[in-house]
């Protein structure tokens, strides 16, 4: 079970001091920054680099994204512990599990289906596993599980896909970075009424591309779940 430390000395302390001079000032997101391993949430040969705010490699042309940029982009969401959140792209779990820290209830979709298993079972071994995990096209959304409070992005398209706009929920938050894939803006949206506003330009960075339906169409697919 994942236990938040007071002084920020646990396993993850140097990604939750990187994230600081990043500019993110949410404690919660810091100390669960500073108790999380992300040691358990990248490959095992490059655990070395797990400590480092840098980006990981993971299977299929995916790399996890730099911590501190997962940090500002979760600590966009406002989250205070009560909500519902989607995430479109588990990779391998690490921004999953500081969501699940964060929120009450947290569901995420992945392309791959061996990325959705070995995230299901890194959450697990840090006493996670009260993550909803569907494999699945992201861009889609969970319309039978909307509205969410708040929904998160780990990959890039110029535009925010229509059925993710529609499920979230009015108020709510919505964090993507913007752009082909490879050079964004990472934007932070809210929901007015029936329309997405731009609420917070929050910094330029490089995603792999978003695919999907209602983004960049696959031209491998993946294999069933």
């Amino acid at each position: 079970m994942v236990t938040e430390t007071d002084d920020g000395g646990g396993a993850g302390a140097p990604l939750a001091e990187a994230a600081r001079r990043a500019g993110v000032r949410d404690e919660r997101l810091l100390r669960a920054m500073a108790a999380i391993p992300r040691a358990g949430f990248v490959p095992a040969h490059l655990a070395a680099q797990a400590d480092r705010d840098v980006p990981v490699a993971i299977p299929h042309r995916q790399v996890t994204t730099q911590p501190s940029l997962v940090a500002t982009m979760i600590a966009a969401l406002a989250l205070r512990g009560g909500e519902k959140v989607l995430e479109v792209g588990t990779g391998l779990g690490y921004q999953t599990a500081l969501l699940a820290a964060l929120a009450e209830t947290v569901w995420t979709v992945e392309l791959w289906p061996d990325l959705r298993d070995a995230a299901r079972a890194n959450l697990a071994a840090v006493g996670l596993g009260r993550v909803r995990l569907v494999c699945g096209d992201g861009t889609r959304g969970l319309p039978e599980h909307a509205p969410f409070d708040a929904i998160v992005l780990a990959a890039a398209f110029p535009v925010v896909p229509p059925p993710l706009a529609e499920q979230l929920a009015r108020g709510g938050r919505l964090a993507q970075p913007v752009g082909p894939g490879g050079d964004e803006e990472v934007v932070a949206f809210e929901r007015a009424g029936d329309r997405l506003v731009p609420a917070a330009r929050l910094v330029r960075a490089h995603f792999v591309p978003l695919y999907g339906e209602h983004a960049y169409p696959l031209t491998r697919a993946p294999a069933t779940p």
